[in-house]
């Protein structure tokens, strides 16, 4: 936990750094005003949903609750009839942001912590800029972007999202490594 005590400032001021882009990148930047459609009966979809009694969380339609079910006739005619669905609910939503503006930045600083940390274990103290920014960039670049390529892979997101999200992730890697680089302890 040393790391912590050396490395305190630039994990804050990295975290905060990269919270501050995120804001600027969602509410300024173009990049994600086309990544969501909007249904054409978005009101029947949205009442479908209410009559199922879905609870917030994850669903798949069609739902194969046994893998061998995409197997057997049905399944398959139910699969190749599409479409198929992955879609998250969520429980009705009070406009005030406040809750998920904390959760957003706790979440950019604790990246920072692993960042600091395997860059602490990673480099010596004093290492020059250049080394501490290409080591810190490439663990937040990481972070911030290839655990959610599974989502593509998996889930039929959208490669524009993720590429769009891997974007997002350079930008975030430059001013964390950045940070990183200029207040190296």
């Amino acid at each position: 936990m040393h790391f912590l005590f050396d490395l305190w400032v630039p994990i804050l001021a990295s975290g905060l750094g990269v919270f501050f882009m995120s804001a600027l990148v969602w509410t300024a930047l173009p990049t994600h005003k086309t990544e969501f459609g909007k249904f054409a009966n978005e009101d029947a979809v949205l009442a479908a949903l209410r009559a199922s009694a879905a609870v917030p969380g994850r669903y798949v339609a069609p739902f194969m609750g046994d893998p061998a079910a995409a197997g057997t006739p049905e399944g398959r005619a139910r699969l190749e009839k599409g479409p198929i669905a992955h879609i998250t609910v969520a429980p009705p939503w009070n406009p005030g942001m406040g809750p998920m503006l904390i959760k957003s930045a706790l979440s950019s600083i604790l990246i920072s912590v692993f960042t600091a940390y395997v860059a602490w274990h990673s480099l010596p103290q004093g290492a020059a800029y250049l080394a501490v920014f290409r080591i810190t960039g490439t663990i937040t670049f990481m972070t911030y972007s290839l655990g959610a390529m599974s989502e593509s892979i998996w889930f039929a997101r959208p490669w524009k999202s993720f590429g769009l999200q891997a974007f997002d992730a350079l930008l975030y890697a430059g001013v964390a490594a950045g940070v990183f680089g200029w207040l190296w302890y």
